[in-house]
Protein backbone atom coordinates (compact mmCIF):
# COMPACT_ATOMS: atom_id res chain seq x y z
CA UNK A 1 0.00 0.00 0.00
CA UNK A 2 1.34 3.42 -0.96
CA UNK A 3 2.24 5.74 1.89
CA UNK A 4 -0.26 8.52 2.60
CA UNK A 5 1.01 12.04 1.84
CA UNK A 6 1.76 14.11 4.95
CA UNK A 7 -1.14 16.13 6.30
CA UNK A 8 -0.80 19.81 5.30
CA UNK A 9 -0.12 22.04 8.30
CA UNK A 10 -1.39 25.62 8.45
CA UNK A 11 -0.17 28.07 11.08
CA UNK A 12 -2.46 31.02 11.82
CA UNK A 13 -1.23 34.14 13.59
CA UNK A 14 -3.92 36.64 14.70
CA UNK A 15 -3.09 39.89 16.41
CA UNK A 16 -4.59 40.55 19.86
CA UNK A 17 -8.16 41.75 20.10
CA UNK A 18 -11.34 39.72 19.99
CA UNK A 19 -12.29 41.21 16.62
CA UNK A 20 -9.19 39.65 15.06
CA UNK A 21 -9.00 36.42 17.01
CA UNK A 22 -12.64 35.36 16.54
CA UNK A 23 -12.87 35.22 12.72
CA UNK A 24 -9.43 33.65 12.38
CA UNK A 25 -10.34 30.96 14.88
CA UNK A 26 -13.52 30.26 12.91
CA UNK A 27 -11.43 30.02 9.75
CA UNK A 28 -9.10 27.58 11.51
CA UNK A 29 -12.04 25.45 12.59
CA UNK A 30 -13.38 25.39 9.05
CA UNK A 31 -10.03 24.41 7.56
CA UNK A 32 -9.79 21.46 9.93
CA UNK A 33 -13.37 20.19 9.73
CA UNK A 34 -14.05 20.77 6.03
CA UNK A 35 -10.64 20.66 4.35
CA UNK A 36 -8.67 18.15 6.47
CA UNK A 37 -5.82 20.45 7.47
CA UNK A 38 -3.83 20.38 10.67
CA UNK A 39 -3.89 23.91 12.12
CA UNK A 40 -1.75 25.57 14.78
CA UNK A 41 -3.38 28.71 16.14
CA UNK A 42 -0.89 31.06 17.85
CA UNK A 43 -2.69 33.01 20.56
CA UNK A 44 -1.73 35.76 22.96
CA UNK A 45 -3.32 35.45 26.44
CA UNK A 46 -6.46 37.51 26.90
CA UNK A 47 -7.27 40.10 29.54
CA UNK A 48 -10.97 39.97 28.67
CA UNK A 49 -13.96 38.89 30.69
CA UNK A 50 -14.55 35.18 31.27
CA UNK A 51 -17.30 34.90 28.66
CA UNK A 52 -15.41 36.64 25.87
CA UNK A 53 -12.24 34.75 26.73
CA UNK A 54 -14.15 31.52 26.15
CA UNK A 55 -14.79 32.68 22.58
CA UNK A 56 -11.03 32.58 22.05
CA UNK A 57 -10.57 29.35 23.99
CA UNK A 58 -13.61 27.14 23.43
CA UNK A 59 -13.97 24.12 25.68
CA UNK A 60 -13.83 21.68 22.76
CA UNK A 61 -11.80 21.84 19.57
CA UNK A 62 -11.34 19.47 16.64
CA UNK A 63 -8.43 17.11 17.26
CA UNK A 64 -6.33 18.70 14.50
CA UNK A 65 -6.80 22.29 15.74
CA UNK A 66 -4.21 23.20 18.34
CA UNK A 67 -4.07 26.50 20.22
CA UNK A 68 -0.47 27.38 21.04
CA UNK A 69 0.00 29.93 23.80
CA UNK A 70 2.34 32.83 23.13
CA UNK A 71 4.19 34.82 25.79
CA UNK A 72 2.12 37.72 27.15
CA UNK A 73 2.43 40.77 24.89
CA UNK A 74 4.15 43.92 26.11
CA UNK A 75 1.60 46.75 26.08
CA UNK A 76 3.78 49.14 28.07
CA UNK A 77 4.59 51.35 25.08
CA UNK A 78 1.18 51.10 23.43
CA UNK A 79 -1.42 53.80 23.88
CA UNK A 80 -4.65 52.51 22.43
CA UNK A 81 -6.88 55.51 21.90
CA UNK A 82 -8.78 57.20 19.12
CA UNK A 83 -5.67 58.80 17.70
CA UNK A 84 -3.21 55.95 18.17
CA UNK A 85 -5.03 52.83 17.14
CA UNK A 86 -2.33 51.58 14.78
CA UNK A 87 -0.01 50.59 17.62
CA UNK A 88 0.14 46.87 18.32
CA UNK A 89 2.46 44.61 20.29
CA UNK A 90 5.53 43.30 18.49
CA UNK A 91 5.28 40.15 16.41
CA UNK A 92 5.78 37.10 18.64
CA UNK A 93 8.78 34.78 18.15
CA UNK A 94 7.13 32.64 15.49
CA UNK A 95 10.36 31.42 13.91
CA UNK A 96 11.03 28.76 16.57
CA UNK A 97 7.40 27.66 16.53
CA UNK A 98 7.41 27.23 12.76
CA UNK A 99 10.70 25.33 12.75
CA UNK A 100 9.53 23.01 15.51
CA UNK A 101 6.24 22.35 13.71
CA UNK A 102 6.90 22.10 9.94
CA UNK A 103 4.42 24.40 8.21
CA UNK A 104 2.83 24.35 4.78
CA UNK A 105 1.32 27.86 4.82
CA UNK A 106 1.35 30.80 7.23
CA UNK A 107 -1.84 32.87 7.56
CA UNK A 108 -1.57 36.26 9.29
CA UNK A 109 -3.79 39.24 9.85
CA UNK A 110 -2.83 42.76 8.90
CA UNK A 111 -1.14 43.88 12.10
CA UNK A 112 1.31 40.97 11.98
CA UNK A 113 2.14 41.24 8.28
CA UNK A 114 5.86 41.54 9.10
CA UNK A 115 5.84 37.83 9.99
CA UNK A 116 6.24 37.38 6.23
CA UNK A 117 9.99 37.87 6.77
CA UNK A 118 10.21 34.69 8.83
CA UNK A 119 8.10 32.79 6.31
CA UNK A 120 10.23 33.98 3.41
CA UNK A 121 13.42 32.78 5.11
CA UNK A 122 11.84 29.34 5.39
CA UNK A 123 10.27 29.40 1.90
CA UNK A 124 6.77 29.23 3.36
CA UNK A 125 4.01 31.05 1.44
CA UNK A 126 2.17 33.68 3.48
CA UNK A 127 -1.49 34.59 3.07
CA UNK A 128 -3.20 37.61 4.57
CA UNK A 129 -6.59 37.16 6.22
CA UNK A 130 -8.19 40.59 6.02
CA UNK A 131 -10.57 40.97 8.96
CA UNK A 132 -12.36 44.02 7.58
CA UNK A 133 -14.14 45.02 4.37
CA UNK A 134 -12.90 45.01 0.80
CA UNK A 135 -13.50 48.77 0.88
CA UNK A 136 -10.80 49.15 3.52
CA UNK A 137 -8.52 46.76 1.63
CA UNK A 138 -8.87 48.83 -1.55
CA UNK A 139 -8.20 52.01 0.41
CA UNK A 140 -5.10 50.39 1.92
CA UNK A 141 -3.66 49.76 -1.55
CA UNK A 142 -4.63 53.27 -2.68
CA UNK A 143 -3.40 55.16 0.40
CA UNK A 144 0.33 55.24 -0.55
CA UNK A 145 -0.58 56.78 -3.93
CA UNK A 146 -2.92 59.28 -2.29
CA UNK A 147 -0.27 60.18 0.26
CA UNK A 148 2.28 60.77 -2.49
CA UNK A 149 -0.08 62.85 -4.63
CA UNK A 150 -1.08 65.10 -1.71
CA UNK A 151 2.35 65.09 -0.07
CA UNK A 152 0.79 63.88 3.14
CA UNK A 153 -1.52 66.91 3.45
CA UNK A 154 -5.13 65.68 3.61
CA UNK A 155 -6.60 68.85 5.10
CA UNK A 156 -8.45 69.94 1.94
CA UNK A 157 -9.53 66.46 0.92
CA UNK A 158 -13.31 66.10 0.68
CA UNK A 159 -13.81 62.85 -1.23
CA UNK A 160 -11.90 59.58 -1.52
CA UNK A 161 -12.06 58.38 -5.11
CA UNK A 162 -10.40 54.97 -5.18
CA UNK A 163 -9.98 53.82 -8.83
CA UNK A 164 -12.95 51.74 -9.94
CA UNK A 165 -14.81 52.20 -6.63
CA UNK A 166 -17.56 54.48 -5.40
CA UNK A 167 -16.49 57.85 -4.04
CA UNK A 168 -16.64 58.23 -0.29
CA UNK A 169 -16.88 61.47 1.73
CA UNK A 170 -13.94 62.10 4.00
CA UNK A 171 -16.43 63.04 6.74
CA UNK A 172 -17.25 59.32 6.99
CA UNK A 173 -13.63 58.34 7.61
CA UNK A 174 -11.85 58.78 10.92
CA UNK A 175 -8.47 60.52 10.97
CA UNK A 176 -6.80 57.28 12.01
CA UNK A 177 -7.22 55.94 8.46
CA UNK A 178 -4.93 58.73 7.24
CA UNK A 179 -2.22 57.98 9.79
CA UNK A 180 0.99 57.72 7.78
CA UNK A 181 2.44 55.28 10.29
CA UNK A 182 0.40 52.52 8.63
CA UNK A 183 2.23 52.98 5.31
CA UNK A 184 5.05 50.50 6.06
CA UNK A 185 2.46 47.92 7.08
CA UNK A 186 0.02 48.24 4.18
CA UNK A 187 2.71 48.45 1.50
CA UNK A 188 3.65 44.89 2.51
CA UNK A 189 0.20 43.58 1.60
CA UNK A 190 1.43 43.21 -1.97
CA UNK A 191 4.09 40.69 -0.85
CA UNK A 192 1.71 37.93 0.21
CA UNK A 193 0.71 35.00 -2.00
CA UNK A 194 -2.97 35.79 -1.63
CA UNK A 195 -5.52 37.72 0.42
CA UNK A 196 -8.53 36.09 2.06
CA UNK A 197 -11.22 38.72 2.65
CA UNK A 198 -14.00 38.24 5.16
CA UNK A 199 -16.79 39.19 2.76
CA UNK A 200 -18.79 37.68 -0.06
CA UNK A 201 -19.17 38.53 -3.73
CA UNK A 202 -22.71 39.93 -3.57
CA UNK A 203 -21.93 42.22 -0.64
CA UNK A 204 -19.11 44.27 -2.24
CA UNK A 205 -19.22 43.52 -5.98
CA UNK A 206 -17.98 46.89 -7.27
CA UNK A 207 -14.91 47.06 -5.04
CA UNK A 208 -14.04 43.40 -5.63
CA UNK A 209 -14.28 43.90 -9.39
CA UNK A 210 -12.01 46.95 -9.16
CA UNK A 211 -9.35 45.09 -7.19
CA UNK A 212 -9.33 42.25 -9.71
CA UNK A 213 -9.72 44.18 -12.96
CA UNK A 214 -8.89 47.87 -12.60
CA UNK A 215 -5.45 48.75 -14.03
CA UNK A 216 -4.54 50.67 -10.87
CA UNK A 217 -4.57 47.45 -8.88
CA UNK A 218 -3.48 44.80 -11.38
CA UNK A 219 -1.21 46.55 -13.88
CA UNK A 220 1.34 47.93 -11.48
CA UNK A 221 4.91 46.72 -10.96
CA UNK A 222 4.92 43.20 -9.55
CA UNK A 223 6.19 44.38 -6.18
CA UNK A 224 3.11 46.58 -5.67
CA UNK A 225 0.39 44.79 -7.67
CA UNK A 226 -2.58 43.32 -5.86
CA UNK A 227 -2.22 39.60 -5.01
CA UNK A 228 -5.16 37.29 -5.78
CA UNK A 229 -8.19 38.24 -3.66
CA UNK A 230 -10.43 35.43 -2.36
CA UNK A 231 -13.81 36.06 -0.77
CA UNK A 232 -14.33 33.51 2.01
CA UNK A 233 -16.99 35.16 4.20
CA UNK A 234 -18.99 35.68 6.14
CA UNK A 235 -16.59 33.98 8.57
CA UNK A 236 -18.34 34.55 11.88
CA UNK A 237 -18.54 32.70 15.16
CA UNK A 238 -21.23 30.05 14.98
CA UNK A 239 -21.23 29.01 18.64
CA UNK A 240 -20.88 31.03 21.83
CA UNK A 241 -20.23 29.95 25.41
CA UNK A 242 -23.49 29.10 27.14
CA UNK A 243 -23.62 31.25 30.26
CA UNK A 244 -26.18 32.49 32.74
CA UNK A 245 -26.32 35.68 30.66
CA UNK A 246 -27.17 33.67 27.54
CA UNK A 247 -30.11 32.00 29.28
CA UNK A 248 -31.26 35.32 30.70
CA UNK A 249 -31.22 37.06 27.31
CA UNK A 250 -32.92 34.25 25.41
CA UNK A 251 -35.57 33.72 28.07
CA UNK A 252 -36.37 37.42 27.96
CA UNK A 253 -36.43 37.50 24.15
CA UNK A 254 -38.79 34.54 24.01
CA UNK A 255 -41.43 36.73 25.66
CA UNK A 256 -41.16 39.61 23.16
CA UNK A 257 -43.00 40.10 19.84
CA UNK A 258 -41.19 39.36 16.58
CA UNK A 259 -38.85 42.10 15.29
CA UNK A 260 -39.60 44.31 18.31
CA UNK A 261 -36.27 44.43 20.17
CA UNK A 262 -33.27 46.66 19.46
CA UNK A 263 -29.96 45.12 20.45
CA UNK A 264 -27.48 47.78 21.62
CA UNK A 265 -23.80 46.89 21.70
CA UNK A 266 -20.57 48.64 20.78
CA UNK A 267 -18.42 45.56 20.32
CA UNK A 268 -15.67 44.02 22.38
CA UNK A 269 -13.56 47.18 22.46
CA UNK A 270 -15.98 50.11 22.26
CA UNK A 271 -16.66 52.43 25.19
CA UNK A 272 -18.77 55.56 25.68
CA UNK A 273 -18.23 58.62 27.81
CA UNK A 274 -20.23 59.20 30.98
CA UNK A 275 -22.28 61.91 29.30
CA UNK A 276 -22.99 59.74 26.26
CA UNK A 277 -24.13 56.77 28.33
CA UNK A 278 -26.62 58.98 30.16
CA UNK A 279 -27.96 60.37 26.86
CA UNK A 280 -28.21 56.89 25.37
CA UNK A 281 -30.11 55.63 28.40
CA UNK A 282 -32.59 58.49 28.24
CA UNK A 283 -32.95 58.01 24.49
CA UNK A 284 -33.79 54.33 24.86
CA UNK A 285 -36.35 55.19 27.52
CA UNK A 286 -37.89 57.97 25.41
CA UNK A 287 -38.18 55.69 22.39
CA UNK A 288 -40.58 53.41 24.30
CA UNK A 289 -39.14 50.48 22.33
CA UNK A 290 -37.92 47.16 23.68
CA UNK A 291 -34.16 46.79 23.97
CA UNK A 292 -31.26 44.66 25.17
CA UNK A 293 -28.30 46.87 26.05
CA UNK A 294 -24.83 45.43 26.59
CA UNK A 295 -23.42 48.23 28.69
CA UNK A 296 -19.82 48.81 29.65
CA UNK A 297 -18.66 51.20 32.35
CA UNK A 298 -17.97 54.66 30.87
CA UNK A 299 -14.47 55.79 29.99
CA UNK A 300 -14.15 59.43 29.02
CA UNK A 301 -10.63 59.27 27.58
CA UNK A 302 -11.26 57.30 24.36
CA UNK A 303 -13.71 55.09 22.51
CA UNK A 304 -11.54 51.98 22.20
CA UNK A 305 -10.30 51.65 25.75
CA UNK A 306 -11.19 47.96 26.12
CA UNK A 307 -9.89 46.84 22.72
CA UNK A 308 -7.19 44.69 24.33
CA UNK A 309 -9.50 43.55 27.14
CA UNK A 310 -9.50 44.66 30.74
CA UNK A 311 -13.25 45.01 31.29
CA UNK A 312 -12.90 45.49 35.03
CA UNK A 313 -15.72 45.68 37.55
CA UNK A 314 -18.99 46.81 36.02
CA UNK A 315 -22.07 47.74 38.01
CA UNK A 316 -24.51 49.68 35.78
CA UNK A 317 -26.34 51.09 38.83
CA UNK A 318 -23.27 53.24 39.47
CA UNK A 319 -23.41 55.17 36.20
CA UNK A 320 -26.84 54.82 34.58
CA UNK A 321 -29.45 57.52 35.32
CA UNK A 322 -31.10 57.11 38.70
CA UNK A 323 -34.18 54.93 38.41
CA UNK A 324 -33.50 53.93 34.80
CA UNK A 325 -33.37 50.19 35.48
CA UNK A 326 -36.63 50.30 37.41
CA UNK A 327 -38.49 52.46 34.91
CA UNK A 328 -37.49 50.30 31.92
CA UNK A 329 -37.66 46.84 33.49
CA UNK A 330 -40.81 45.93 31.53
CA UNK A 331 -39.34 46.80 28.12
CA UNK A 332 -35.58 46.59 28.51
CA UNK A 333 -32.82 44.28 29.62
CA UNK A 334 -29.42 45.67 30.67
CA UNK A 335 -26.50 43.25 30.44
CA UNK A 336 -23.11 44.25 31.90
CA UNK A 337 -19.95 43.93 29.76
CA UNK A 338 -20.73 41.00 27.46
CA UNK A 339 -23.78 39.68 25.64
CA UNK A 340 -24.38 36.57 23.50
CA UNK A 341 -24.49 38.59 20.30
CA UNK A 342 -24.97 35.78 17.79
CA UNK A 343 -27.77 34.24 19.86
CA UNK A 344 -29.51 37.61 20.22
CA UNK A 345 -29.18 38.60 16.57
CA UNK A 346 -30.47 35.22 15.39
CA UNK A 347 -33.56 35.42 17.62
CA UNK A 348 -36.86 36.22 15.89
CA UNK A 349 -37.69 38.94 18.43
CA UNK A 350 -34.64 41.03 17.47
CA UNK A 351 -35.60 43.71 14.97
CA UNK A 352 -32.65 46.11 15.00
CA UNK A 353 -29.03 46.49 16.03
CA UNK A 354 -27.59 49.77 17.33
CA UNK A 355 -23.99 49.06 16.40
CA UNK A 356 -20.53 50.58 16.29
CA UNK A 357 -20.26 49.07 12.77
CA UNK A 358 -17.27 46.88 13.51
CA UNK A 359 -16.90 44.46 10.61
CA UNK A 360 -17.53 41.34 12.69
CA UNK A 361 -20.77 42.83 13.98
CA UNK A 362 -21.77 43.76 10.43
CA UNK A 363 -21.17 40.18 9.32
CA UNK A 364 -23.20 38.84 12.23
CA UNK A 365 -26.09 41.23 11.67
CA UNK A 366 -26.68 40.92 7.91
CA UNK A 367 -26.67 37.08 7.73
CA UNK A 368 -29.32 37.15 10.47
CA UNK A 369 -31.46 39.66 8.58
CA UNK A 370 -31.18 42.38 11.25
CA UNK A 371 -31.00 46.03 10.05
CA UNK A 372 -28.65 48.36 11.86
CA UNK A 373 -28.41 51.81 13.37
CA UNK A 374 -24.94 53.09 12.48
CA UNK A 375 -23.00 54.61 15.38
CA UNK A 376 -19.27 54.28 14.55
CA UNK A 377 -16.68 54.91 17.25
CA UNK A 378 -13.12 54.41 15.94
CA UNK A 379 -10.80 52.85 13.32
CA UNK A 380 -12.55 52.02 10.01
CA UNK A 381 -16.05 51.99 11.53
CA UNK A 382 -16.95 55.32 9.91
CA UNK A 383 -16.15 53.84 6.50
CA UNK A 384 -18.25 50.80 7.33
CA UNK A 385 -21.08 53.08 8.41
CA UNK A 386 -21.07 54.90 5.08
CA UNK A 387 -21.08 51.58 3.24
CA UNK A 388 -24.00 50.22 5.24
CA UNK A 389 -26.14 53.35 4.96
CA UNK A 390 -25.31 54.93 1.61
CA UNK A 391 -24.11 52.00 -0.48
CA UNK A 392 -26.07 48.88 0.40
CA UNK A 393 -28.92 50.32 2.47
CA UNK A 394 -28.97 47.98 5.46
CA UNK A 395 -28.61 50.66 8.14
CA UNK A 396 -30.05 53.99 9.17
CA UNK A 397 -27.77 56.78 10.27
CA UNK A 398 -27.75 58.37 13.68
CA UNK A 399 -27.29 62.04 12.75
CA UNK A 400 -24.08 63.38 14.21
CA UNK A 401 -22.44 60.00 14.80
CA UNK A 402 -19.81 60.69 12.15
CA UNK A 403 -18.85 63.92 13.93
CA UNK A 404 -17.98 62.11 17.19
CA UNK A 405 -20.13 64.56 19.14
CA UNK A 406 -22.40 63.49 21.98
CA UNK A 407 -25.57 61.95 20.56
CA UNK A 408 -28.53 63.54 22.28
CA UNK A 409 -31.40 61.55 23.69
CA UNK A 410 -33.92 62.87 21.17
CA UNK A 411 -31.81 61.57 18.27
CA UNK A 412 -31.33 58.21 19.95
CA UNK A 413 -35.09 57.89 20.40
CA UNK A 414 -35.71 58.91 16.78
CA UNK A 415 -33.43 56.32 15.18
CA UNK A 416 -34.52 53.53 17.51
CA UNK A 417 -38.19 54.16 16.67
CA UNK A 418 -37.30 54.43 12.98
CA UNK A 419 -35.60 51.06 12.72
CA UNK A 420 -38.33 49.23 14.66
CA UNK A 421 -41.54 50.81 13.35
CA UNK A 422 -40.73 53.52 10.78
CA UNK A 423 -41.08 53.28 7.00
CA UNK A 424 -37.34 53.71 6.47
CA UNK A 425 -36.78 50.87 8.89
CA UNK A 426 -39.09 48.60 6.89
CA UNK A 427 -37.19 49.34 3.67
CA UNK A 428 -33.89 48.73 5.42
CA UNK A 429 -35.14 45.41 6.82
CA UNK A 430 -36.22 44.22 3.35
CA UNK A 431 -32.80 45.06 1.91
CA UNK A 432 -31.06 43.31 4.81
CA UNK A 433 -33.09 40.16 4.20
CA UNK A 434 -32.07 40.20 0.53
CA UNK A 435 -28.40 40.24 1.52
CA UNK A 436 -29.07 37.64 4.20
CA UNK A 437 -30.11 35.25 1.46
CA UNK A 438 -27.04 36.09 -0.62
CA UNK A 439 -24.78 35.34 2.36
CA UNK A 440 -26.40 31.95 2.76
CA UNK A 441 -25.93 31.19 -0.95
CA UNK A 442 -22.27 32.22 -0.76
CA UNK A 443 -21.56 29.72 2.02
CA UNK A 444 -23.64 26.87 0.60
CA UNK A 445 -21.90 24.06 -1.27
CA UNK A 446 -21.12 25.50 -4.69
CA UNK A 447 -21.54 29.09 -3.46
CA UNK A 448 -18.99 31.80 -4.22
CA UNK A 449 -17.28 31.83 -0.80
CA UNK A 450 -17.33 28.06 -0.49
CA UNK A 451 -15.74 27.65 -3.91
CA UNK A 452 -13.21 30.39 -3.22
CA UNK A 453 -11.96 28.81 0.01
CA UNK A 454 -11.90 25.38 -1.63
CA UNK A 455 -9.71 26.81 -4.39
CA UNK A 456 -7.27 28.20 -1.86
CA UNK A 457 -7.31 25.00 0.18
CA UNK A 458 -6.55 22.91 -2.87
CA UNK A 459 -3.59 25.11 -3.76
CA UNK A 460 -2.27 24.71 -0.20
CA UNK A 461 -2.47 20.96 -0.44
CA UNK A 462 -0.06 21.04 -3.39
CA UNK A 463 2.48 23.14 -1.45
CA UNK A 464 5.64 21.27 -0.37
CA UNK A 465 5.86 20.81 3.38
CA UNK A 466 8.84 22.61 4.89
Amino acid sequence: MAAQPPQPHITILPSPGLGHVTPLLELANHLVTHHSFKVSFLLYPSDSSTASDQLCRPATLPSDLHIIDLPPPDFSNIAVDDNDFVSHPPIPPVCTLIIDHPVTVLVVDMFFIDAIDVANELSIPTYLFFTSSTNLLAFSFYFPTLDQELNGDFSDLQMINIPGCKGMPVTDMFDILFDRRVLPMITRFAEVAGILVNTWEELEPITLHAMRENPFFVQRPPATATPPVYTVGPVIKMNEPVTETTHRCLTWLDKQPQNSVVYVSFGSGGTLSSEQIIELAWGLELSKQRFIWVVRRPIDSNASATYFGGDGENNPVEYLPEGFLGRTKEVGLVVPSWGPQVAVLSHLSTGGFLSHCGWNSVLESIPNGVPMIAWPLYAEQGMNSWFLVEDIGVAVRAVGAEQRSVMRREEVARVVRMVVEGEEGKVTRCRTIELQQSAKRALDCGGSSSLSLSQVAQSWKTQPKN
